[in-house]
């Protein structure tokens, strides 16, 4: 059972008991991320991500990591577009101790600048390493040249330039402004005692950060020819069109189709470029949903001489779908391809956790499997040529190549 509590200070709690498990779930969900950045402060999203992790005024970055070591327990956080999360999960009968730690990072965090000095090298490299990823040097590229040079156009890990600047201020500032109650969502999944673990989360009821500043908005889709050059053996094509956010009426039936096109070693794109022509070892589609808007992307890596004829066949599969349409076996069994996945993806507490805070944090509620189940059944070949008409537009299709362009 799902259950949804309100602090008096509007900090949301929200529970799933699963009492045939013995572990818990603990997430700390954080309505904050790169598109809340100014431009002067991107990347702090993600620093402040990793500052949490360098000591309170209760233990050092050391006794942190030793003392969920010592439970056999394990700790994580990440950043994205949108929110960042913190985590522990551990034995039920560990959770006490596994919550500690992580309320007292996220009340306690000393954000000293001896140490954030330390932590901008780490960072650095952090780039560094992501700057050998082309796969990914591409992506963000893509929504670089889509949203521009702010909110959703900003690269997550920041840049070496934005890096720099900070110091101590800039986090103490930057946490009263994002991390507040409306801001804050915190998740629990496992098996567990209802009234323990609110009795273990009263702390938050307390916290009364003195300002709440939520940033505007801007963004407007561009479509563009981009490329960058890069030494490497591969060209790394992504392709994207406009698409719809999490809240829209057909965003299940966008993931039957990003399913159908190309999902998998069945789909028509993975069968088209790589089994029938050999033109490269991956090549597949997946769509980015965020509260107000959305890009689905096409992606492929090949070698130089075979970019052109690889881009052609790309176009050739979207514009065949509308054509040569999928039949409505072909459509159940994407369906339950994706109930499947679903469902897999959710047997754990981590998952569970995840799945409800999120939730909560982005739409404003929590969707139950049994929903979702529904939602995906509804599909049907009308709606999935709604959203096939409401996303390929080849002319505002925008294009981003990495490799020896």
């Amino acid at each position: 059972m799902i259950e949804i509590v309100t602090l008096k200070n509007g900090v949301r709690i929200v529970l799933e008991n699963m009492p045939h498990l013995r572990s818990v779930c603990f997430g700390i969900w954080i309505k904050n991320g790169t598109r809340h950045e100014p431009n002067e402060l991107n990347g702090i999203s993600h620093f402040m991500e990793h500052m949490l992790f360098k000591g309170t005024k209760n233990r050092s970055a050391k006794q942190i990591a030793d003392e969920i070591d010592s439970l056999g327990g394990q700790i994580n956080a990440f950043t994205s577009r949108e929110y960042t999360c913190f985590s522990t999960r551990t034995l039920d009968s560990h959770f006490k101790k596994g919550v500690d730690v992580l309320t007292d990072m996220f009340f306690n965090s000393l954000f000293e600048d001896q140490e954030i000095e330390k932590e901008k090298n780490v960072i650095l490299e952090e780039i560094n390493m992501y700057e050998d990823m082309p796969e990914d040097v591409v992506a963000d590229l893509l929504f670089s040249e889509i949203y521009g040079k702010k909110n959703l156009g900003l690269p997550i890990l920041g840049t070496k330039e934005t890096i720099m600047k900070f110091n101590s201020n800039t986090f103490k500032k930057y946490f009263k402004e994002r991390y507040t109650p409306s801001n804050i969502i915190l998740s629990v999944a496992g098996g567990f005692d209802r009234e323990e673990v609110l009795e273990i989360l009263s702390p938050f009821e307390d916290f009364k950060p003195e300002i709440d500043k939520s940033p505007i908005f801007e963004y407007e889709y561009n479509s563009s020819n981009i490329n960058k050059f890069k030494d490497i053996e591969q060209v790394h094509i992504q392709v994207g069109f406009p698409s719809f956010s999490i809240l829209d009426e057909d965003i299940f039936s966008l993931s039957a189709l990003n399913a159908y096109l190309g999902g998998g070693m069945s789909s028509r794109l993975f069968q088209a470029i790589r089994e029938d022509k050999g033109l490269c070892y991956s090549v597949y589609s997946y769509h980015q949903s965020f509260v107000d808007t959305g890009i689905f992307s096409i992606y492929v890596g090949n070698a130089p001489e075979h970019t052109e004829e690889t881009f052609e066949l790309m176009v050739k599969e979207v514009k065949r779908l509308k054509t040569d349409k999928i039949s409505e076996n072909e459509l159940i069994k994407v369906k339950e391809q994706l109930k499947a996945n679903y469902v897999l993806s959710l047997e754990s507490s981590n998952s569970r956790m995840s799945n409800i805070g999120r939730g909560l944090l982005l739409i404003d509620k929590v969707r139950t499997p049994d929903e979702i189940i529904r939602k995906i059944d509804k599909v049907n070949l009308e709606s999935f040529y709604r959203a096939y008409e409401r996303v390929f537009d080849l002319d505002k299709m925008a294009i981003a190549k990495v490799g020896k362009i």
